[in-house]
């Protein structure tokens, strides 16, 4: 075996990245969070409803790991299967959008920076942990309308056949 090749080619290792299993998850825990009044009031209640509680923690573990592993894994991926070199985070958020795999770059650092709200820092204001979980509720037709462009380029610019990508991801 040469150590010279690498052991997946860019579109292998593409492929690899697609979330779909962890879209599916986070799509059921957004359902869930979705149909409730998220409010202070609600989030109050988190502290008491330890159930409530792990479908809080489940869908932000679901929603920065899909958030973190698009921006960090997917879309770098996706340039090197391009025969791009990709850069630092923003670099290629710019990329993406100009490719039209990402709406808006700065749009995309407002959700990391949620992300890290939810995920690093565990708020002590209901009032504030509410309108994050409502903003990342908001957030998450972004994350999967970036995987479903991802998915429809690499189908059309990289040959892949439909067959051997995951399916599209909706929040329905």
């Amino acid at each position: 075996m040469n150590t010279d090749e690498p052991l997946f080619s860019p579109e292998e290792r593409l492929l690899q990245t697609l979330l779909y299993r962890e879209g599916q998850h986070l799509q059921f825990s957004h359902q869930r969070l979705a149909s409730q009044m998220i409010d202070a009031a609600w989030a109050r209640r988190l502290e008491q409803d330890p159930m409530l509680a792990v479908e809080v923690d489940a869908f932000a573990s679901r929603f920065g790991r899909m958030q973190d592993t698009i921006g960090e894994k997917l879309l770098p991926r996706w340039l090197t299967a391009l025969e791009e070199t990709p850069g630092s985070l923003i670099e290629v958020l710019n990329r993406a959008e100009r490719l039209g795999v990402v709406t808006s770059a700065s749009d995309w650092i407002s959700v990391r920076r949620l992300r890290n709200k939810l995920i690093h820092e565990y708020m002590q204001d209901p009032a504030q942990l509410a309108q994050a979980l409502v903003d990342a509720l908001m957030a998450v037709p972004m994350l999967f309308e970036t995987y479903n462009r991802v998915r429809a380029y690499s189908m059309a610019n990289l040959n892949l056949d439909s067959l051997a990508l995951p399916g599209p991801l909706s929040v329905d």
